[in-house]
This record gives C-alpha cells, structure tokens and sequence, in this order.
C-alpha cells in the first residue's frame, strides 16, 4: 500500500524538490505544507508540478500573501490602478523571484528591472492564484501512525485552535494562527498528531511523539544565521522515516 510523505516548505526550490522526490518511492503519495512560493527562482515549476501531478498541498502563509499582491501587480498591469498604489510587500519575502518565474519581470542589469506585461503570462498566474485559493487551510489525513492519532497537516502548529475549527466566530484566530504561530507548545487536550512546517528546524525535522516540524530552510543558504539549513525534507507518517536533500 502507498505510503504519505509530508514535504516541508520548498520555496520556489524546484530542483531540490525534484533530488528529494527522486529518493522517495515512486508510488510515494505526496502532501506539502505549503509556502511552496517565493524566495527560490522556480516558484511556477514547483506548481505546474504539484498541479500536474494531483499531489495535495495546504496553504502557506505565503501563497495567502501572494495571492493578494500578485492580483494586485496584475491590476496594475491590467491598468486598473497606479504603479503608486501597488503595496511595496509585494517586492518582499521573495515575492520578486516569483514574479520572476513567471516572466512578469525581467533583471535588465543589476539593481535594475523591467515589468513585462504580456497576456498568456498574466494568465499562467491567475490560474495557478485560483488553483492556490482552493487549498484547504489543514488536511486530516486516512492514513495510520504510530501515536494511534489522527493525523493533521498544517502549515503551522494548529494544535493550539484545532477545537475552534468549527467556530464561525472564531475563524480568524484560527486562521491565523495556523498560518503564522511559531509555538511548538502544544494544546494537551488536542490529540492529533500535527505535521506542519514554517519554522526552519536545524539539520532535520524534529519529531516528537504529538508533532513533526518537517522545514529544514531548503531556501536559505546553507549556514545562513548560524543555522544548518539549506535542506527540503520528508517525513513518511507510516513508518516514521525522515528523508534529507541538501539545497541543488
């Protein structure tokens, strides 16, 4: 039977995506954490991958952000609003290397660009902004671990608000928290086991007995801070085997 395995954020980092794939097997079902966007150049490839291939994702705090500056870019390429109003974040977090990838901007020299305003490109980006918007924000998977837990899959630690899910009144703290905590501390009273990313963990995911934080930083450089990072790692929820690739 095809086991899960639980990709960290890839960051745009397509070839390293495809070096850590390449040591899974090949009826290897697949599920992200999200953030598959910005900071890497190949931020396109990594979707048209997932897309091509039905792998599973949930949202990332960053594919949220992107998806509302992207529209906005492409409001003003569309002519609907001054160059003046786009909102600067937009050219934060990596954002630019996005727009990069899908040739919406161009490096003429260093320090300079240009912005391409061309039909099919502007559309290879809305569908995949549609496609991003349709993404859960957790996903409970049918799968056995080891803890005897339902397994949840989450761009953050939902442990902490994973009882308000179905709280209308509550929807944006569970929001945000999912997307954006940094806590690792977890809610005693929830019993999942939450595999979630955002937070780069030093050299290899760290597993717990409740929890698996499965960002190793693959976009940073490899000492970046102090920190070993530079890694996009895997863990399969079956067996509880932990797959390592270093940045390509």
């Amino acid at each position: 039977m095809s086991k899960h395995y639980i990709i960290g954020d890839v960051h745009g980092e397509y070839k390293t995506l495809l070096a850590l794939v390449s040591k899974l097997p090949k009826d290897a079902k697949l599920v992200f954490v999200g953030d598959l966007v910005d900071r890497g150049k190949e931020s396109k490839e990594v979707i048209a991958y997932i897309r091509a291939n039905g792998h599973q994702t949930v949202l990332g705090n960053h594919e949220v952000l992107f998806c509302k500056y992207a529209l906005e870019f492409l409001s003003y390429l569309d002519g609907n609003i001054a160059y003046e109003e786009i909102n600067q974040r937009w050219n934060r977090s990596g954002r630019f290397e996005t727009f990069l990838s899908y040739g919406l901007v161009e490096v003429s020299k260093v320090g300079k660009f240009s912005i391409v305003n061309e039909y099919e490109r502007k559309e290879a980006l809305r569908k995949d902004i549609r496609w991003m918007r349709r993404n859960p924000i957790y996903i409970k998977l049918d799968a056995s671990h080891a803890s005897v837990k339902p397994v949840v899959i989450s761009h953050s630690n939902i442990s902490k608000v994973w009882n308000i899910r179905n709280e209308k009144e509550k929807r944006g703290e569970f929001f945000q928290t999912t997307l954006w905590t940094r806590e690792h501390e977890l809610d005693d009273k929830v019993q999942i086991f939450n595999i979630f990313g955002h937070t780069p963990q030093k050299f290899e995911p760290k597993v717990t007995e409740d929890y698996a934080c499965v960002d190793t930083g693959c976009c940073f450089s490899f000492r970046e801070h102090d920190y070993c990072y530079g890694r996009l790692s895997a863990y399969c929820v079956e067996s509880g085997e932990v797959f390592v690739e270093k940045k390509v």
